[in-house]
């Protein structure tokens, strides 16, 4: 497109390890906080949840600078977050800043959810961080 601009944006990812027997409740305020980073200037966030190991997570959040993330990990809520379940999760907590280097998508009109057996079709109809 003329006349576009495309700025170069970096997505952190924090990989979290939940403790026993918190994995749910700890997904549950991880994605309340994740989507906080749109506050702080991210374009896009998303955590995923491991099928395999249910007590790993993935927290990414799209930033245009590295000054911004520092802002929202560094911010009152994270802080908070961080503080409140500290018990939790697991420590070390050592994010990634990582590039883009190719990536696509195909856009599906009218796809059913392939769904897993918990009639959520697993997070295929995930489009603002909260499952309909």
């Amino acid at each position: 497109m003329e006349g576009t601009v495309i700025v170069p944006e970096g997505t952190v990812i924090v990989p979290w390890y939940a403790t026993t027997f918190r994995a749910n409740a700890f997904e549950d305020a991880l994605n309340e906080v994740a989507a906080k980073a749109l506050r702080y200037g991210a374009s896009s966030y998303a955590v995923y949840r491991s099928c395999d190991d249910r007590y790993r997570f993935q927290q990414l959040s799209c930033f245009p600078e590295h000054l911004l993330w520092e802002r929202y990990w560094e911010g009152p809520e994270m802080i908070d977050f961080r503080s409140r379940h500290s018990s939790w999760y697991q420590v070390p907590v050592v994010y990634g800043w990582w590039d883009l280097t190719a990536g696509g998508a195909l856009a599906v009109a009218a796809a059913s959810p392939a769904g897993d057996g918990r009639g959520d079709g697993h997070g295929s109809r995930v489009a603002d961080g909260s499952r309909s």
